[in-house]
């Protein structure tokens, strides 16, 4: 796609939302200003309810802040978190469409090799409306690209691929890194653009970045319960890494894929490293005890619906995690609440739409 220009008839137009979490005035629009204008964005307002945020005219949005979210969900609202982009997770559940793209504010229109802006949503459109790979490696990445195929010896019984449920996109710039990492590479950029698709294995967990990211929502949206974090909690900045885990394991149990790579945007703005240890220091020291559980949690069969799975795998956080701490007792009290608030606002089954293999 040429930069700057739009197709006359925008992939998914009324069938997408963008979610955008915010404490500040979304100049960052005007950027994306081509590429966003067509679709409807859900922005959810952190901090001061009070606080007038100012978006753009011409784009086609509705605003929810903290007072909203209480009016809405009423004791429920507890479940979303204040003070930490978890909030966006609320704009994932108010939505009524099948797919999601949230994006960070400080995040802008990147530019490939050639110098051409990419449109990062048209590229995560693309990867959620192609199949995945989660059962058998393809060694030339992913084969339903243009220009790829699968190689020798890949087995033809799977060359019908699986549903994929979440695009993971990355970033040029400042790399999404943790503080012990920024404070060592203070002036580090990631520069390499990598032009590759690939599908996660089946079984493989990864650290999901919720800054880029696109997702069916009628696959797996109640999954994507980005946590209790920020004000009143003892760990911040893992709310996208908890909804990756949670969300890979349910993706495994039902057979369908998550791929990571393109698109890439420009990440603008690199975070306070000390701001961040503080947040991140109990999850950095509880991630040693949080990944072996999610490497062995196993989903009973009975569990058929996303909303079932979440619910076990609440069961399964108190009875295991709790005695790393007991902030793990209250997470999984909000997982359930979360849930509960899900199915209210979205009264219809989750469609899960695919065969285990």
């Amino acid at each position: 796609m040429a930069g700057g220009s739009i197709p006359s008839t925008p992939l998914l137009k009324d069938e997408l939302d963008i979610v955008i979490p915010t404490i500040r005035n979304l100049d960052f629009l005007e950027m994306w200003r081509a590429f966003f204008q067509p679709y409807h964005l859900i922005i959810v307002q952190d901090g001061d309810p009070s606080r007038t945020i100012k978006v753009p005219e011409g784009f086609d949005y509705e605003l929810y802040n903290r007072n909203d979210i209480n009016r809405i969900l009423g004791p429920k609202g507890s479940c979303i978190s204040f003070k930490d982009s978890a909030c966006r997770c609320f704009g994932f559940m108010i939505s009524k469409k099948k797919y999601i793209f949230t994006i960070d504010d400080d995040c802008f229109v990147a530019k490939d090799p050639s110098g051409k802006e990419i449109n990062a949503l048209e590229q995560h459109i693309k990867n959620l409306l192609t199949p995945s790979t989660p059962f058998f490696f393809n060694t030339l990445y992913d084969p339903y690209r243009d220009g790829a195929d699968f190689v020798r010896g890949y087995p033809f019984s799977f060359r019908e691929g699986a549903p994929t449920a979440v695009s993971h996109g990355l970033w040029l710039n400042i790399p999404d890194y943790d503080a012990p990492t920024q404070l060592v590479k203070p002036l580090e950029r990631n520069t390499r653009y990598v032009d590759a698709v690939l599908t996660i294995p089946k079984g493989t967990l990864f650290p999901m970045c919720g800054m880029n990211l696109g997702f069916n929502r009628e696959l797996i949206g109640p999954a994507m319960y980005f946590g209790l974090m920020g004000d009143g909690q003892p760990i911040g900045r893992y709310d996208d890494m908890w909804a990756g885990w949670c969300t890979k394991v349910i993706c495994d149990h039902f057979g369908l894929g998550v791929k990571t790579g393109l698109p890439y945007i420009w990440h603008s703005k690199a975070s306070n490293p000390f701001v961040n240890l503080k947040k991140e220091y109990n999850g950095i020291y509880w991630q040693e005890e949080i990944i072996p559980f999610f490497q062995n949690v196993v989903i009973p069969k009975e569990c058929t619906t996303v909303q079932k799975c979440y619910l076990e795998l609440a069961k399964q956080v108190k009875s295991n995690l709790t005695k790393v701490d007991p902030y793990f007792d209250k997470l999984a009290d909000a997982m359930v609440t979360w849930i509960e608030a899900w199915d209210e606002l979205n009264p219809a089954p989750a469609i899960n739409g695919s065969t285990k293999k």
